[in-house]
C-alpha cells in the first residue's frame, strides 16, 4: 500500500484542494461527494469535468473511492488518516464543551469510579459518540470492609481505602444470609485488613477460612467469598472499562449491516477483549491519538474510528484512558482537544486525591 506521506509530497495544490474539499464535505454531511458540489467550494473555478479527473487520479491512488457507480467519491481508510495527518485543524476547545465536562469533576466525593463514570456519560454527550474510560487499577491499602442487606436477594459490599476513596458495588448474597453472618463476615476481614492491598488480602482469606474453618461460620464464608468475587472477576492486573453513549453510535449506523457490525463491537468490549491494549496504545507518547478503522483490531470489524488520549498520576505513569469512538467522519478537529482536555483533567484530579 502507498504511504500517506509520500503521496502528500507528490500532489499539486489542485489534487489537494480537491482531497481535502472531499473529506470535509463527507465528514459534514456523511454522503458521497460528488464533482458538481465540489465546483462550489474550490478557491479556482474549474469545471466539473476537471474536478471529476482529478477525483479519479485520488481514486487511483487509494485515497478516494466509489460505494456506488456514478455516485461521487468517500474518503478510503487510507485518505482518512492523510488527512488527518496532514490536513487536520484542530479547533480551540469550545467554552461550552469545557463547562460540560468540569461540572462532571465537582465536589469532594472520594468515588473516584463514580466520577470517571460521570466523565464517560459527559463525553458521550458533548461528542455525540461513544465514550471509554479505562479506570486505574486501585491499589492503596484497605481500611475498612462493610456489608450492607439491601433486599433478601441483594446486599452492597462497601470498601473504604486508605487514601480515603469508596467503592462499593450491589451483588446477590448466599441464600439464608442473616444480619449476624453479614456482621461477622466483615468483623473477618477487618482483623484482616490492616496495611494490605486489595491484591495481598484475597490470598490471605484463603488461607485463612482454610485453616479456620471449623471457626468461622458457613454463611459468613459465603458471603465473604460471594462479595468479593465482584473484585476477583476482574484479575488483578486488569481494569475497569466504563462504556458510554452506546445509543448514540447506533443511530449514527445507516444500513443493518452497519448496525450489526456495531453490535459487535460493542459486544467485544462489555467481554473486555483486548481492554489493556487501550493503555498499549498510548505507550508512544502522552497526547492524544487517533485510530481509524483496522488500525486498531478492536475497531476492525465495526469500520469505526478511536479519538484516544492516556492520564497520568503524580509520577507520570500512565494509569487510564479516556477515548471516544464514533463513526469515520468524526469531527476530530473539534473531538481531539475535548479528549486531551478531558484526559488532563482526570489525571489531575486523581493525583490530587492521592
Amino acid at each position: 500500500m502507498n504511504d500517506a506521506n509520500d503521496i502528500l509530497k507528490d500532489m499539486n495544490d489542485r489534487s489537494r484542494e480537491v482531497f481535502r474539499a472531499v473529506v470535509e464535505n463527507y465528514m459534514d454531511r456523511g454522503e458521497p461527494v460528488g464533482s458538481r458540489t465540489l465546483t462550489r467550494s474550490l478557491s479556482e473555478k474549474v469545471s466539473a469535468a476537471t474536478i471529476r479527473n482529478v477525483m479519479q487520479d485520488l481514486e487511483h491512488l487509494g485515497l478516494l473511492d466509489s460505494p456506488h457507480i456514478s455516485a461521487g467519491r468517500v474518503p478510503t481508510q487510507l485518505g482518512l488518516r492523510m488527512f488527518v495527518d496532514g490536513f487536520l485543524e484542530v479547533e480551540d476547545l469550545k467554552a461550552q464543551d469545557r463547562l460540560k465536562i468540569d461540572a462532571t469533576l465537582g465536589g469532594n466525593s472520594a468515588d473516584v469510579g463514580g466520577m470517571l463514570d460521570r466523565v464517560g456519560s459527559a463525553l458521550s454527550g458533548v461528542t455525540q459518540g461513544a465514550s471509554l474510560v479505562l479506570t486505574p487499577k486501585h491499589e492503596a491499602e484497605i481500611r475498612h470492609i462493610e456489608f450492607v442487606s439491601l433486599a433478601p436477594d441483594r446486599a452492597l459490599v462497601v470498601l473504604v481505602f486508605s487514601d480515603g476513596q469508596v467503592e462499593n458495588r450491589v451483588f446477590t448474597p448466599p441464600a439464608g444470609q442473616t444480619p449476624s453472618s453479614m456482621r461477622e463476615a466483615a468483623n473477618f476481614l477487618n482483623a484482616l485488613i490492616e496495611g494490605k492491598t486489595l491484591s495481598q488480602l484475597r490470598g490471605t482469606i484463603q488461607t485463612e477460612i482454610s485453616s479456620r474453618r471449623q471457626e468461622i461460620d458457613l454463611l459468613a464464608q459465603d458471603m465473604i467469598e460471594s462479595g468479593l468475587a465482584l473484585w476477583q472477576d476482574e484479575g488483578e492486573d486488569s481494569a475497569r472499562l466504563i462504556v458510554r453513549g452506546r445509543a448514540n453510535l447506533l443511530e449514527s449506523g445507516e444500513q443493518d449491516e452497519g448496525l450489526d457490525r456495531i453490535r459487535s463491537l460493542f459486544d467485544d468490549l462489555e467481554r473486555k477483549r483486548d481492554i489493556a491494549e487501550f493503555l498499549q496504545l498510548t505507550e508512544d507518547g502522552d497526547g492524544v491519538r487517533i485510530f481509524i478503522g483496522s488500525e486498531n483490531k478492536l475497531f476492525s470489524l465495526s469500520g469505526s474510528s478511536l479519538v484516544v488520549s492516556p492520564y497520568m498520576n503524580s509520577d507520570r505513569k500512565i494509569i487510564g484512558a479516556v477515548g471516544v469512538i464514533g463513526p469515520t467522519r468524526l469531527n476530530y478537529g473539534r473531538i481531539v482537544p475535548i479528549v486531551d482536555y478531558t484526559a488532563q483533567l482526570v489525571g489531575k484530579l486523581i493525583s490530587d486525591r492521592s
